[in-house]
């Protein structure tokens, strides 16, 4: 709203410092401020109105040192990081961006998800929730918004940047193309110029307007399984107190420094990425995602005076992917949200492994002491029990485990960065 009068009426108005809005720097940096705030001023206040409708965590005992400690904590704590996310992006936000806009409706698309399962729980006194393939779907329905709102608005376009040499002594420079494309590319590590175009997935087709079609396609494919993988990894990794918003802060941070580069076509043609017209708005978000997190954690972390539930964890999951969609950063994933993989992983390789071993050894046998893996650190070894890894032999604290992972977020972060320099 304020962005827009800035627009509407700013040439008119004249007073000091009327053109700060015009920075993105600046309006980033309000944003933060602003969503810490509301996260501060009115998150006490939510889970206060929490507490007195007993909105309160079904926990089930599994042994863990602490555990039944946090049973009716209030949950669904979720929505104050919606809320201090949206409402500084409606203040400050540029709305008729359309990057801006497909973040916001991921935003409470997910949210919106997360609320159901959250909702289906509290009602039902279990930890079901809502059923699997209903969030499934959910996450492909917005998936498939994102990815072809990308291939079909003409705003969503990219700038080519490619290295060429000059001179007799054959010194390379990069030149950023003037003309925007419509494209399906991507940024990829370990390859020069650091660009890669899904359409080369489908260069055996003939015609080019179809092979087109069907790079298009791939991408959108694509899409949805980083849409549905980095969620559920999320969902998975909020198990411990301010382990999965801690986390979920550095993915953003880093998330938030390639936006800027990538929305800059100065530093995007100095460290030879893709120029993208219009995604510095971006930063504008991932300021507000950023300040609504680290105001979170303040009730969030260990111990926790509120969790975010599935609200909150299946919305960071979703936030997170289709950010790094936007700008083009999806292939990086992998090893960014790492933390989030290895928890979906232990899970998937914990329920295959028993299953197969009890198939053929008829008992049921583990690789970890339990999962998702942040669990496993958390229990005791049990002499004797069919683990493959048993190790460690005492229990870590579970703020020690929080703060580990965060490290390892940190360090992951930096070797995201670090891989689009090895060519």
């Amino acid at each position: 709203m304020i962005y827009w009068l800035y627009e509407q009426f700013g040439s008119g108005w004249d007073f000091p410092g009327k053109h700060l809005l015009g920075y993105i720097s600046f309006r980033a940096g309000l944003t933060f401020a602003i969503s810490l705030l509301i996260a501060l001023v009115f998150g006490q206040r939510i889970i206060r109105r929490l507490q007195r409708m007993q909105v309160g965590e079904e926990v089930r005992n599994l042994g863990l040192e602490g555990q039944m400690q946090k049973k009716g904590t209030p949950t669904m704590g979720g929505v104050i990081i919606i809320i201090s996310i949206l409402l500084p992006l409606l203040l400050i936000g540029n709305l008729r961006n359309i990057y801006l806009l497909l973040m916001i409706v991921a935003t409470i698309w997910m949210g919106c998800i997360g609320f159901l399962d959250d909702y289906r729980k509290l009602k039902y006194h279990n930890k079901d929730g809502l059923k699997g393939k209903y969030k499934v779907i959910g996450q492909v329905g917005l998936g498939l918004v994102v990815g072809i709102t990308m291939w079909l608005s003409p705003s969503i376009v990219m700038s080519e940047n490619t290295e060429v040499m000059r001179g007799p002594d054959h010194s390379t420079e990069i030149v950023m193309s003037n003309e925007q494309i419509k494209s399906p590319q991507t940024t990829i590590p370990f390859v020069k110029n650091n660009n890669f175009n899904y359409q080369w997935l489908t260069s055996w087709v003939d015609n080019a307007q179809a092979a087109e079609t069907l790079g298009w396609l791939a991408f959108v494919l694509v899409v949805i399984i980083v849409v549905a993988a980095v969620s559920n990894g999320a969902n998975l990794t909020d198990g411990l107190d301010g382990l999965c918003a801690g986390t979920s802060a550095i993915i953003g941070i880093a998330l938030l420094i390639m936006a800027y580069l990538g929305g800059n076509v100065i530093y995007s043609s100095y460290l030879n990425i893709m120029y993208i017209p219009g995604s510095e708005e971006m930063v504008v978000y991932a300021s507000a995602f950023i300040g609504a997190l680290v105001g979170f954690l303040w009730y969030n972390a260990f111990p926790a005076q509120v969790f975010m539930g599935d609200t909150g964890s299946l919305t960071l999951g979703g936030i997170l992917a289709v950010f790094a969609i936007l700008i083009r950063k999806e292939l990086l994933i992998p090893l960014l949200c790492l933390v989030f993989f290895l928890e979906d992983l232990s899970v998937m390789m914990q329920v295959a492994y028993f299953k197969y071993t009890k198939k053929r050894f008829g008992e049921g046998r583990r690789i970890f002491k339990m999962t998702p893996l942040h669990h496993h650190f958390q229990k005791a070894a049990v002499p004797g029990a069919n683990v493959k890894w048993n190790f460690p032999v005492n229990p870590i604290p579970e703020s020690k485990i929080v703060v580990r992972f965060w490290i390892v977020s940190i360090l992951l972060a930096a070797l995201t960065f670090v891989t689009l320099k090895i060519r």
